[in-house]
């Protein structure tokens, strides 16, 4: 649909609008302002991702007040007591951890770790899927928390908290963690925590084939070489046990070399989640588990 009426006059009127996109420092875009103030007025809730808080709006938070809708805020910051600071007892996890982390931003960490949880389950073994962002959490995963709006003394225990809490609850053969960022991306540089404090000693990393740079943004530097990131998760005290391939702008052919080459240069399996799906790296976590 191309707008939020053509949606209700398709699909009738919906109890929720969600504001799914991550803009650049999380600011609400000009364009989407009379978008929410008409669902608002419609008495819809709208669900918002991003740090510009719609809660600190007083015209919205009027609106929703007049119209019996609400306001919610996913990636407003956990208050000081609510906050885990992080201990051993992630030691005592005895299932597999794998971080899914990626090259750059944006290149399908969420979705690989998603399929991977979907192909597992389908297949007799019990996969938990961590999130650590606000899709994670809009798309209904049970365990996680949002990263990027927690306080940085207690993300290290946010994240243990998380991964424990599932362990716990959901008795899982296996923990796959959502990765942030990358590890040299230099607007947010991430992924040591999963390693370290999240104790996950496993990890598939996610290459974009015919990406340059970090953000598509030359000024922003190169993209290190996919042996050069498995080295620097080898120093961190983790192994990659598999390359999931983003084949945005690849033709089917492009992909398949890549693939080969990549496999027959690292030495270890080459997926193409789209492609081909997930069942190649079913071998691998049966030997983990």
């Amino acid at each position: 649909c191309a707008s939020f009426e053509e949606a209700k006059d398709t699909l009738g009127l919906p109890q929720y609008l969600i504001i799914g996109v991550a803009t650049v420092g999380g600011v609400l875009p000009e364009t989407f302002i009379p978008i929410i103030k008409n669902a608002l007025s419609q008495g819809v809730s709208v669900v918002n991702g991003l740090h510009d808080y719609l809660q600190d709006h007083e015209d919205f938070r009027t609106l929703a007040k007049q119209n019996d809708a609400q306001l919610i805020d996913i990636r407003k910051p956990k208050s000081f007591k609510e906050l885990q600071f992080w201990t051993e007892e992630i030691f005592q996890v005895d299932c597999p951890i794998i971080a899914v982390l990626g090259m750059d931003c944006a290149v399908g960490k969420r979705t690989t770790a998603r399929f991977i949880t979907e192909t597992c389950l389908d297949n007799d073994l019990k996969a938990e899927m961590i999130f650590t962002g606000q899709t994670g959490w809009m798309q209904g995963a049970k365990h996680g928390f949002i990263f990027d709006s927690t306080l940085n003394d207690f993300v290290s225990g946010e994240l243990a908290g998380a991964i424990i809490t599932a362990y716990k609850e959901e008795s899982p053969d296996i923990i796959l963690l959502e990765g942030q960022s990358s590890l040299r991306n230099p607007s947010g540089p991430c992924g040591p925590e999963f390693l370290i404090s999240g104790n996950a000693k496993y990890v598939i990393l996610v290459h974009e084939i015919k990406k340059q740079y970090f953000d598509d943004l030359e000024a922003w530097g190169t993209l290190p070489s996919v042996e050069s990131e498995i080295a620097l998760i080898k120093a961190y005290g983790s192994e990659v046990i598999a390359l999931s391939l983003n084949t945005r702008g690849c033709k089917l052919e492009e992909a398949k070399i890549a693939q080969k080459s990549l496999a027959e240069t690292l030495g270890i399996p080459v997926l193409l989640p789209l492609e081909e799906g997930m069942e190649a790296i079913l071998p691998i976590v049966r030997q983990l588990v």
